[in-house]
């Protein structure tokens, strides 16, 4: 199942506190995700700025709403515990706690007004319109607006790639693998591809600094499908070499086929296509550049912690 957002976890939160005693927080987010059957991956699913787990993010910012709703305590740091308000909120049987429930609670109200004097956004009206992104916590928020740029710009990366001369494209590959650890310098790894010709083979560069092994390197521009035949050649001149591991890269997409059979060979041969090659040209600042940067803060228990 997917991640649940925020606001349906409120009332789980606030049900696994109505025994009164006092509750880790880490130990409840294991607690809910196992109320949840969340997968070992969802669990572990990371915001894009991998600082939090997404999950504990979302109930992190459940137990906080409640708190200013003043439905929960924090009794001491890392612990939470209901009050006499979450007690007596529960009694009601709700099926559902969400932020329009909490709008009952004067501390709530204020808590809301404090943000606005702040000129502050509140998340559940970021998108009045959409059901779906009005469950957004701020960090999912974040994360939306960043993969719809990220998108967007490696579909961009993509298109001018394609456009561009089979002498750009090499020069592409290589500043790509240098920026990825291979190759060495810029000027080895520029010296080692496309000068082999080889058989299927376009270059070899290293596949460390020291030069202790190599990468053989398919690299083209396709406009089709690149198909089984087409791994089977490069296999078959990476055996003429008595090659361990290749690479073949193109702007275009594999077939199933062709993905089959390399990952059923002796010889390891990664697949780059052009949407991963998108991918990886951002992630490593290969023909992008930087217009912002913004530096998300949390509050730093440890720094307050003074018992």
């Amino acid at each position: 199942m997917a991640i649940p957002d925020y606001q349906t976890l409120m009332l789980p939160v606030l049900r696994l506190a109505s025994d009164g005693n006092e509750h880790k927080f880490s130990k409840a987010v294991e607690e809910l995700a196992d109320e949840f059957n969340l997968s070992t991956e969802e669990r572990n699913e990371l915001l894009p700025s991998g600082s939090q787990a997404v999950f504990n993010n979302r109930v992190g910012w459940a137990r906080s709403y409640l708190k200013q709703a003043g439905l929960l305590a924090s009794p001491k740091r890392g612990f939470f515990t209901i009050t006499q308000k979450g007690t007596e909120l529960l009694a009601t049987n709700p099926s559902r706690i969400d932020a329009s429930t909490l709008q009952q609670f004067p501390e709530f109200i204020e808590f809301k007004n404090r943000k606005k004097e702040k000129g502050e956004e509140d998340e559940t009206e970021l998108a009045p319109t959409s059901e779906q992104e009005s469950t957004l916590t701020p960090e999912d928020s974040l994360a939306s607006a960043y993969n719809k740029l990220r998108s967007a710009l490696e579909s961009e990366i993509l298109i001018t790639v394609k456009e561009s001369s089979p002498s750009f494209f090499e020069r592409v590959v290589v500043d790509l693998l240098v920026k990825m650890g291979y190759g060495g310098n810029r000027q080895d790894a520029g010296r080692a591809l496309g000068k082999s010709g080889d058989g299927g083979i376009d270059g070899i560069i290293n596949e460390d600094r020291l030069g202790l092994d190599v990468i053989y390197i398919q690299a083209k521009r396709w406009e089709g499908v690149v198909g089984r035949p087409e791994i089977q050649k490069f296999a078959g001149a990476l055996q003429g070499q008595r090659a361990r591991r290749g690479v073949f890269i193109t702007t275009s997409s594999f077939t199933k086929e062709a993905r089959e059979y390399a990952s059923v060979i002796e010889t390891k041969i990664i697949l780059i296509d052009g949407e991963h090659l998108s991918k990886l040209m951002a992630e490593h600042n290969v023909g992008v550049s930087t217009v912002g940067q913004y530096e998300v803060k949390k509050l730093d228990s440890d720094y307050f912690d003074y018992e």
